[in-house]
């Protein structure tokens, strides 16, 4: 976790926000994504080569069909896996619920975790990494990321106009970023969020 996932984290926040205080959601997710290109001049997910080059990140259009309120259900016991990483690594993480939705006339789940040596510093951040039908086509192939923070009530906001590239998607080893589960593998094309880098 960086900078970007504050940025991220405060604009979600913003978002949640937005329609109680009349701000245009499309508004809200273009500034979050200015502020992303901001950051990964400065960050170090890209290369110093991109960085001379870069003009911004490549995104599906805002659509708000993809954002959808949903009830997360909690297991009834604490279970945890070991969710396989870029770099080989296993990083241990701790299921926290699943969500049903509905796009396109499908009705679809995804499991949401807290990935555990994350959770230490940051304890109400909940992960959901994700592949759908657009992964290695217009998305990156090794999936894409969604951070809710936790609430106490089980009703979520979630939007996918929000999902961006896990940090080894722009060229740079060193990073070890958790492969979606294959229960976290959607039939169905999310197009919305952020694309490949390359492409």
């Amino acid at each position: 976790m960086s900078l970007l996932f504050l940025i991220y984290l405060f604009c979600a926040v913003q978002l949640r926000h937005a329609q109680e205080d009349r701000i245009p959601l499309h508004q809200m997710i273009e500034l979050m994504r200015m502020q992303r290109d901001a950051q990964m001049l400065t960050g170090n997910e890209l290369p110093e080569a991109d960085k001379k080059a870069f003009k911004g990140l490549h995104y599906f259009p805002i659509n708000l069909k993809y954002r959808v309120t949903v009830k997360l259900q909690k297991p009834e016991k604490i279970e945890y896996l070991d969710m396989t990483a870029s770099d080989g690594r296993q990083r241990q993480a701790r299921r926290y619920g699943y969500f049903d939705f509905l796009v396109d006339g499908g009705k679809y789940r995804l499991h949401v975790y807290k990935l555990i040596d994350v959770s230490k510093k940051y304890p109400h951040l909940l992960f959901v990494p994700f592949m759908d039908a657009t992964s290695n086509r217009e998305s990156y192939g090794g999936g894409r990321y969604l951070d809710l923070t936790e609430q106490e009530k089980d009703e979520y906001i979630v939007d996918f106009n929000l999902a961006y590239n896990p940090s080894c998607a722009y060229g740079k080893s060193g990073f070890s970023c958790p492969i979606p589960p294959l229960e976290n593998h959607l039939k169905v094309r999310i197009e919305a969020g952020e694309k490949k880098w390359k492409h």
